[in-house]
């Protein structure tokens, strides 16, 4: 109800800003509509998706393995996490456009580079919701584990997955906003297909209704996985509170 409820909110705003604005400035949701409808039916628009969702699953898997094991690193060596987590955070302050020259010529035009764009969005966050949720696992566990003698491989399976499962779903849900994002800049500024470069090229042509139609099929995408991903965060912490960590 709350999500319908912001929908029609949205919509409405929309409504207005378009008969204020005028159809050349903001195309008004039935246009934008049918140009949707009108690019679901082309092969070029799927090749697009293809190439776009295909460098964003791997700058999400990429950016989740790296970012999780950046994370335990802080957290679990104190050299580490104070030597490192400060560089980490400047680094990620940083505008990300700025760093794209070097990016290209690291790796080059290509989906490496939009991949690297990609992973230098989301790598940081998810290493610090990581790095911020084992610290919080509460000391008389770390304690019998100790006691216990775990090796490390068996601390991390036993005691800190379980404990950081939740935050890590939570993670993942930062993931796929800011993956995609960086991918989506990536096309922007250096492609030759993908989502971000139809937009690009619209913006250039002056295409209000293309640059609102991808605008819009990118926003469902990313509602449904994050709802889906809520979802799981919901299950697993009602899991989760039978063993609070």
């Amino acid at each position: 109800m709350a999500l319908a409820c912001v929908l029609l909110v949205l919509l409405a705003l929309w409504i207005g800003l378009s008969a204020i604005a005028g159809a050349g400035v903001v195309a008004d949701p039935l246009t934008t509509l049918r140009r949707l409808i009108a690019m679901l039916a082309t092969p070029r628009f799927w090749k697009d998706c293809q190439t776009t969702f295909t460098a964003f699953t791997w700058s999400l898997l990429l950016s989740m393995l790296l970012g999780a094991a950046i994370g335990v690193a802080l957290a679990l060596d104190r050299f580490i996490g104070e030597t490192f987590e400060p560089i980490l955070v400047s680094f990620y302050a940083l505008p990300k456009v700025t760093l794209y020259p070097v990016v290209l010529l690291l790796c080059g035009l290509g989906p490496a580079s939009k991949v690297t764009f990609g992973v230098m969005h989301a790598l940081v966050p998810v290493a610090l919701l990581t790095r911020t949720a084992i610290t919080q696992i509460r000391p008389v566990l770390w304690r019998s584990v100790k006691v216990m003698h775990l090796s490390r491989a068996q601390i991390l399976r036993h005691l800190v997955l379980p404990a950081i499962a939740v935050d890590l779903v939570a993670a993942l849900r930062i993931g796929v906003s800011l993956s995609l994002l960086g991918v989506l800049i990536g096309e922007m500024f250096a492609a030759s297909s993908g989502l971000g470069f139809a937009a690009m090229t619209a913006m250039g042509l002056g295409d209000l209704p293309t640059i609102l139609a991808i605008g819009v099929f990118l926003s469902v995408i990313a509602v449904a996985a994050n709802a889906t991903l809520l979802v799981l965060e919901g299950r697993l912490r009602r899991r989760q509170q039978a063993v609070p960590f």
